[in-house]
């Protein structure tokens, strides 16, 4: 096989990876791909410009953070094949579609250390600057469409349970599927679904987690793991610890069970809201959660409203 320059990247984070942070040397990593130690340190030099946290020194080179690297090779064999890791794109969700349409199996994930044009429900703008967790779950099930809604209960539910699992933070779920650390925006969450006659195609969950980055001043209902925890946090271990769990979920459906214990963890029910839609907006008391998914909303008259989609904001 060829070994060319993106090949050689690879193993160089490989061979460092499998180091943790022990420094290696120039000569040890020459000797290990058979190329010259000033071709390693070009292949260092870019490695670094395209974002990659390396410390050069005398004595070699060596990974500042392995724990956080989110490559194939960084995750367990049960994950590692269906990984899809890019240092930059427009959008997972626009990669994830183009990948889910040949050949990839289900529960691929797309991750991108950055994202230029992501985007939220209702085609807002979502930032996604390093230091964030942003992919998209490419999932293939055997699921008519009008059952599609329960992956993305599922999603946050797992996410939910597994921040509250790893950091014991005070993660609440917003319906439909956003979730809040003390009141402010943690996680968005948006899907996107493809049908083939009556059954779905692939179901893509795109979602943005605010890790170690920092919310823009023009977010300030958003907050950061890192914000709340006064340290940066390994993405890779919240992905693969949320992986297991939304495996272990969607092995054999059962919406009812899904939806009850969404809401035990959700802060919408009881609460007064606003949804806003393309073309409407409602207000009054979040009384239930159906098992479509569907928000059962009060208003003022005492009316009991179903309302299916919208973004949600307590008041």
């Amino acid at each position: 096989m060829v070994n060319t320059n993106k090949n050689i990247k690879h193993d160089i984070l490989k061979i460092l990876y499998q180091a943790k942070t022990d420094t290696l040397s120039g000569v040890r990593l020459s000797n290990s791909l058979d190329i010259s130690r000033v071709a390693v340190w070009k292949h260092i030099k870019a490695l670094k410009q395209t974002g990659f946290e390396i410390e050069s020194c005398p004595k070699g080179y060596a990974l500042l953070n392995p724990d956080d690297l989110l490559l194939p090779f960084c995750f367990s064999s049960e994950f590692k094949t269906n990984i899809f890791h890019f240092q930059e794109l427009e959008s997972t969700m626009d990669k994830a579609r183009a990948i889910a349409k040949k050949d990839a199996p289900h529960l691929s994930v797309v991750i991108a250390e950055n994202q230029t044009t992501g985007r939220g429900r209702l085609n807002r703008k979502w930032f996604s600057s390093k230091g964030g967790l942003w992919f998209t779950l490419i999932l293939k099930p055997d699921t008519p469409p009008p059952l599609a809604y329960i992956y993305n209960f599922a999603a946050s539910l797992s996410l939910s349970t597994s921040l509250k699992r790893l950091f014991d933070v005070n993660v609440s779920v917003k319906w439909p599927n956003d979730l809040l650390l003390n009141g402010k925006k943690l996680v968005g969450l948006l899907s996107e679904m493809e049908t083939r006659g009556d059954m779905v195609e692939f179901v893509n969950i795109g979602i943005g987690i605010n890790v170690n980055n920092q919310p823009q001043k023009y977010e300030p209902k958003a907050v950061s793991l890192k914000d709340v925890l006064g340290k940066p946090v390994s993405r890779k271990l919240i992905l693969e610890t949320f992986l297991h769990d939304f495996k272990s979920r969607i092995q054999v459906i059962d919406c009812h069970k899904i939806i009850d214990l969404w809401k035990e963890q959700t802060s919408t029910i009881g609460s007064r809201v606003r949804i806003e839609t393309l073309k409407d907006m409602h207000e009054g008391l979040a009384v239930d959660v159906d098992e479509t998914g569907a928000l059962m909303l009060q208003d003022s008259t005492g009316e009991i409203k179903k309302i299916i989609y919208g973004d949600c904001f307590h008041t």
